[in-house]
């Protein structure tokens, strides 16, 4: 895998565990909402949507099967949907002037979820990964779906070794 790969799989990760530290610091008076702490977690969530899109767009190279093809464009337009949720809430010029329809807010997060969890099973199925890598990921999205609140476990089984060397 090139350098780009790796520090797209540890980039990730990360950004998530930077947006949920983040995330649970606005949130200790009781709410979430505008202000520092806000405006850096969801810059650190953006930029770990980008990392698992480039992440997956070089899995999905790498297999290179017409499946692989499909599972990495159903990631790339889930994390788009995410990209654009993220930008609209750092900035609410945009979410004005772009608001996004409801039904694509609800394709976005499970086409960002069963593509990159099936273009991960690829890649452990061809040795690119760990075939634990997708059952990782996939605990660390129901951990999320079940309490927000367990980002930080999610973004850990997200830190496994994703991709070989």
């Amino acid at each position: 895998m090139t350098m780009t790969t790796r520090l797209a799989a540890l980039i990730a990760p990360s950004g998530l565990l930077v947006y949920s530290v983040l995330r649970w610091l606005d949130g200790r008076d009781g709410h979430h909402g505008p202000g520092l702490a806000w405006d850096l977690g969801h810059s650190a969530f953006l930029i770990a949507f980008i990392a698992f899109a480039t992440l997956t767009v070089a899995i999905g190279r790498t297999v290179a099967t017409r499946i692989a093809l499909m599972t990495t464009a159903t990631t790339v337009l889930g994390a788009a949907l995410f990209v654009w949720v993220i930008v609209g809430d750092l900035s609410p010029d945009f979410k004005d002037w772009a608001s996004m329809p409801d039904v694509l807010k609800l394709i976005g997060p499970p086409a960002f979820v069963l593509g990159f969890v099936a273009t991960l099973h690829l890649a452990g199925r061809s040795g690119v990964a760990p075939r634990s890598s997708a059952w990782l990921a996939l605990v660390g999205f129901v951990l999320i779906i079940v309490e927000l609140d367990l980002l930080p476990l999610a973004a850990s089984c997200s830190w496994s070794r994703s991709v070989r060397s």
